[in-house]
């Protein structure tokens, strides 16, 4: 079949690869247009896929929003049998979704229908699940509401991050895509429809969904920095600087009862230790040791590296930035 593949980040440059690999026939990538970047905003950083498009030849068509005559025109040109979308950026009319004789298909990175929306690894490591994976759905107008296709699946790690969750579903999403392509090419896929009252929602990424509340149970505290590690970074405030925080891991099983001793009673967000084992630091509940940090305007940095230059020492106290 001829496909046309529909995406933007990195996450969607290996499912691109997987389907050049096994030989089907990619007959151009939809992208979103090039981000300015620098101070005078005149350079232009192409997407991963389409750096990825360009290196094996393909068309690569850019509008600023998947609509329009002119856009319909350029799609038909290609003669595409269907395509498939993985985080291309942009909700896709239905008369673009209908265009392929076997329409579109997506990769989402849950187990659908749990987790619709924007965010969906960040959301299952900061619910505390222990289970995701990917989905191969029909697109249909309606949020990642189509039947589903083909459904891999993979435990959470207690310590999992979301980069390294999100590296194992790009693989993961790869190896879906071939595999229900391979069973729509045999005749034997068959689509399941989404049950809707179990449907959840996995929102955009925004800035205050990162910020580090240490009043909170350590577990949850850890989650969180789990959530946005590399990027954005989980954040707090030490001695009025934002210090960006990575790397926790629970001391004890999150509910420490030495910490609990009125003997060592101390607020939220105080640090206890800070050694080569990291920023010991009390939480609502237990506490979390946190391996690295980024202060503001500096690199990624061990917590010991840091805490040895800036003199951060036990009693130091975070709290919740503005």
């Amino acid at each position: 079949m001829r496909i046309l593949f529909w995406g933007t980040p990195e996450f969607a440059v290996l499912p691109l690869r997987a389907l050049l690999g096994e030989g089907h026939d990619v007959v151009g990538v939809v992208t979103q247009p090039d981000k300015p970047r620098g101070r005078s905003r005149t350079q232009l950083d192409p997407s991963p896929v389409k750096v990825v498009a360009l290196e094996e030849g393909l068309p690569v068509l850019q509008p600023e929003k998947p609509r329009g005559e002119a856009f319909m025109a350029e799609v038909r040109a290609l003669a595409p049998d269907i395509s498939v979308v993985v985080a291309y950026g942009h909700i896709l009319p239905k008369a673009v979704i209908d265009l392929p004789p076997h329409g579109t298909l997506n990769i989402h990175a849950s187990l659908l229908p749990v987790l619709r929306g924007a965010a969906p690894i960040q959301a299952a490591i900061l619910q505390g699940m222990t289970e995701t994976g990917v989905t191969i759905m029909q697109m249909v107008p309606a949020l990642d509401a189509g039947a589903m296709l083909h459904v891999l699946r993979t435990p959470i790690g207690t310590d999992t991050t979301y980069g390294e969750l999100h590296d194992q579903l790009a693989e993961m999403g790869a190896l879906a895509i071939v595999q229900a392509l391979t069973l729509i090419e045999a005749g034997v896929s068959r689509a399941i429809p989404q049950d809707d009252a179990q449907s959840t929602y996995a929102p955009k990424v925004e800035r205050h969904m990162a910020r580090l509340d240490f009043t909170r149970p350590a577990i949850e505290v850890a989650r969180v920095v789990r959530a946005f590690d590399p990027r954005p970074g989980a954040y707090a405030s030490l001695r009025g600087q934002e210090v960006k925080c990575f790397g926790a891991r629970l001391a004890g099983d999150g509910s420490d009862a030495a910490l609990d001793d009125p003997a060592l009673a101390s607020p939220p967000g105080t640090v206890r230790s800070a050694d080569d084992d990291g920023l010991l630091v009390r939480c609502g509940i237990g506490a979390v040791r946190l391996l690295d940090v980024q202060p503001s305007g500096k690199p990624r940095m061990t917590a010991a590296s840091w805490a040895r230059g800036r003199g951060v020492a036990a009693g130091d106290t975070f709290v919740l930035p503005a």
